[in-house]
């Protein structure tokens, strides 16, 4: 299933969803996975958590030590 939006997060963040104004429904709490995402089992949003220095030393990903 296609996620309905895709909101960034920071790393760390909680993550929970209540659907916002569109989509509202109950508050859920939510865990990325190890691809850091997490989607909303009642509305479809999907949460994606922030890659730490991805946009840093001149744009090259530099992966985790």
């Amino acid at each position: 299933m296609e996620p309905t939006e895709i909101v960034e997060v920071d790393p760390g963040d909680e993550i929970s969803c209540d659907g916002g104004k569109t989509y509202g429904h109950p508050r859920v709490y939510l865990s990325a996975g190890e691809d850091g995402r997490a989607d909303c089992y009642y509305c479809g949003r999907r949460f994606q958590v922030r890659m730490a220095n991805a946009n840093q030393a001149g744009g090259k990903h530099q992966g985790a030590a």
